[in-house]
């Protein structure tokens, strides 16, 4: 992870070793498992905020929880079999898919030009903005990426005083439409009725629209779920709800204008 260029994985690993070291502290001493489990479940809660119920509750904090209580009731014997399983299941796991993921990084196309680009799909056509205060590299939060964008000079280089509105955010339709793999038009179409995209090709994290080597794997769309949270696109082309005061260091944003022919 030398760039830390795909999070996801990232919080795999971390999150397999913490389970491991949960699995070797509740089998030497079942009883601290318990207090463990619930103050990390309320730490995850805290650290991953803006996520939904779903996340914070139904796959972290009640599972944390659960897993406290069957440690701190339950009974591992033998005791060399558990150390075993919970050292080794993981690493099985971790290896085993971390082949597929080398695989598909090692086919994403980076030709180097991070800078403006037309990106025109059958969906849409919209220009890209570069490397710099229209496409940062850096966590960035709804409000201030639409503030961006409407001091945005015409080159998309610098932040202008006054309000220009050459740029904006792309609305989750035209962020759909425009997502590529291998250089291709990946199909994308975002379906309103169920809130969801949909692609004959899975997108990958490339250019034009991407830096594979970022940390940056969520981008801003303009368009809003409520009066506080608006939808992201994911380099992998999933699209979900983020509250707009959300900026972690892998939500950002890229600017975007219509293409004049």
């Amino acid at each position: 992870f030398k760039t830390f260029e795909d999070y996801p994985r990232c919080y795999e690993v971390l999150g397999a070793l913490v389970f491991i070291v949960i699995g070797l502290i509740g089998i030497r001493f079942p009883k601290a498992a318990l207090p463990l489990c619930v103050v990390l479940g309320i730490a995850a809660v805290i650290v991953f905020s803006g996520a939904s119920f779903s996340v914070l509750w139904v796959m972290i904090a009640i599972p944390m929880t659960g897993l406290g209580l069957l440690f701190f009731f339950g009974k591992t014997k033998p005791r060399k079999i558990a150390y075993l399983l919970v050292v080794g299941l993981p690493v099985l796991i971790l290896v085993t898919t971390s082949i597929f993921g080398l695989i598909r990084v090692s086919k994403r196309i980076d030709d180097g030009n991070y800078g403006i680009r037309r990106v025109e799909t059958e969906g849409v056509c919209l220009i890209w903005a570069p490397r710099g205060p229209g496409w940062p590299d850096r966590g960035v939060n709804y409000n201030e990426a639409k503030e961006i964008c409407t001091h945005l000079s015409e080159d998309g280089t610098e932040i202008l005083e006054e309000e220009v509105n050459i740029w904006r955010l792309p609305s989750v339709e035209e962020a759909v439409a425009a997502q590529m793999l291998h250089g291709r038009d990946a199909g994308g179409a975002w379906d309103p009725e169920r809130k969801r995209a949909d692609y004959i090709f899975t997108p990958d994290k490339e250019t034009p629209l991407w830096d594979p080597h970022s940390k940056v794997i969520y981008y801003w769309t303009d368009t809003m779920v409520s009066e506080d949270r608006a939808y992201i696109i994911v380099y992998h082309g999933g699209v979900f709800s983020r509250g707009i005061e959300n900026e972690p260091d892998y939500l950002s944003f890229r600017a975007v204008k219509d293409c004049i022919d």
